[in-house]
Formats: structure tokens, C-alpha cells, sequence
């Protein structure tokens, strides 16, 4: 049986809690048995893994794999998970690059089958780093079936740090925000734009990115808005916001005035 994280309260206050006891829950949820069989049972055989057709072989590697990367959907699209690792992350055609979702070319690229004459699993310290991974992405995932926007605020400091590590311009950084599904709903609630903002021109979707994160943070600068303080502002804005709109068909403005006085 895996330990179900605590989450009693919905909204900024819910998040507090959370924060203060992530660490113990984490702790408890990856002591879970059916955790600790599938990450034993990673650190045992990966090392032994060494083209992506044999990782896709092995379900019980392939789940922690994907696992660690938000991709556990994936699980039985084999052949596509197999091209993808196999054409790697370098080349701009690659198919993970090809693929909006950035997840895709970050998976990819750290396994490093189509990249690298010798795949990354035969690192000594790579097994600890997918597991690492699949805990942090599992705790989330168990987090989101009680309050997805908890589960995305717990994603938002190691989505950033995807997004710095795989790009090298502060553009490249917007647009790997923007590849990320989870990062950008995060960043398009936060920063009070409507579901239909991703409909418009990419270009300038950029543009108005950068302008509102300018006038809300005073920075447009990627690896400033990743400080502890701005993920902090930004997840504040993101609870806030994602309350006023549950409430404002059935609670009218005063409660959405309330909450934005608390921003």
C-alpha cells in the first residue's frame, strides 16, 4: 500500500501546510513497498541496460523511467518511447524536439542512448538520479489526485531547473517554459492569463509573457524568477488566482477582491 499524502486544506493556506510538511510526507510516501520495489529493483538492473530498445523491454524499468519525468501515460507506447530515446536530443530534427512538450527532450536527453557512444546508465551515480527523479514525480502525482494545483506547485522549482539546464539564452528558457505543460499552466494562472491565451501567435505569446512577469516580478530574466522568493510570489499568485476563479461563478467579487487584497 503507498502512503497517501495529507492535503487538508484546498488554496494558498492548503499549500502552506503542504510546504511545511513535505519533507516528512516524502519521506513516508517513498517508503512505501510498492515504491521501494520498483526503485530497488531499478538500481539493480539499469546498470545493465545499455540501448533503448532494451529499456523498453523491461516494464518495471521503463515505468521508473518515465515515472521520473511525468511521462507514466506513456507506459505502453513503446515503439514511440523507443524512437524517441534512439534519435536522442542534439540534432534539431531529433523527434524529441520535434514534440511541443519539452518533457520529451529532457527524458531523452539524460538517458543519452541517441546521443552518446555509451548511454548514461552505465554512470555509477545515474540510477540515483532517475530514482531521486520518480520520487519526486510520484509524491506530486499522489499530491494531484487530492488538489492538481498543489501537485503543480510542488512541480514548479524542479521544472525550472529543467528549463535553465536545457537552454543557454533567456528565450530559450521562455520557450522551454512554454514546451512545458505543467510549468506554463502554472505561469499563465500566476501571471492572469485566460485559457485562451495559448491560442495566439507563439511570438507573441512571448512577448506578453515576458511584459506581465516585467510588471509583476521586475524581471523577465528566467534564472531570476527561479529565486526562492519569486517561486514563492508565484506560487502565492497561482493559489489566489486559481481560487478567485473557482469562486467567482457562485461567490461573486467581494471574495475575489478579498483574495487579490492578500496578493
Amino acid at each position: 500500500m503507498t502512503f497517501q499524502p495529507v492535503v487538508p486544506l484546498s488554496g494558498y493556506a492548503g499549500w502552506l501546510f503542504l510546504d511545511r510538511t513535505a519533507d516528512q510526507q516524502r519521506a513516508t510516501f517513498n517508503e512505501s513497498p510498492s515504491i521501494t520495489r520498483l526503485t530497488d529493483t531499478f538500481r539493480e538492473r539499469i546498470g545493465d541496460i545499455r540501448t533503448a530498445e532494451d529499456l523498453v523491454q523491461d516494464r518495471e524499468l521503463l515505468e521508473v523511467a518515465l515515472g521520473a519525468f511525468g511521462l507514466d501515460d506513456d507506459i505502453n507506447n513503446t515503439f514511440f518511447i523507443q524512437k524517441v530515446l534512439e534519435e536522442g536530443s542534439i540534432e534539431p530534427d531529433a523527434l524529441a524536439n520535434r514534440l511541443s512538450d519539452g518533457r520529451y527532450a529532457d527524458f531523452s536527453e539524460i538517458f543519452g542512448f541517441g546521443d552518446f557512444a555509451i548511454a548514461r546508465t552505465a554512470l555509477s551515480f545515474f540510477a540515483d538520479e532517475i530514482v531521486d527523479r520518480y520520487e519526486a514525480e510520484q509524491f506530486e502525482r499522489a499530491v494531484g489526485e487530492q488538489d492538481n494545483a498543489m501537485r503543480l506547485a510542488l512541480n514548479l522549482g524542479p521544472a525550472l531547473g529543467d528549463v535553465l539546464n536545457g537552454n543557454s539564452t533567456n528565450i530559450g528558457h521562455w520557450y522551454g517554459m512554454m514546451g512545458n505543460a505543467p510549468l506554463r499552466s502554472m505561469f499563465e494562472t500566476a501571471l492572469g492569463f485566460p485559457s485562451s491565451f495559448a491560442t495566439i501567435d507563439i511570438d507573441q505569446q512571448l512577448e506578453q509573457f515576458q511584459a506581465r512577469a516585467e510588471a509583476t516580478f521586475g524581471t523577465d530574466q528566467m534564472n531570476e524568477l527561479a529565486s526562492p522568493e519569486n517561486q514563492e510570489k508565484m506560487i502565492r499568485l497561482y493559489m489566489l488566482r486559481s481560487e478567485i476563479s473557482a469562486s467567482s461563478a457562485t461567490s461573486g467579487a467581494s471574495i475575489a477582491l478579498s483574495l487579490l487584497q492578500q496578493i
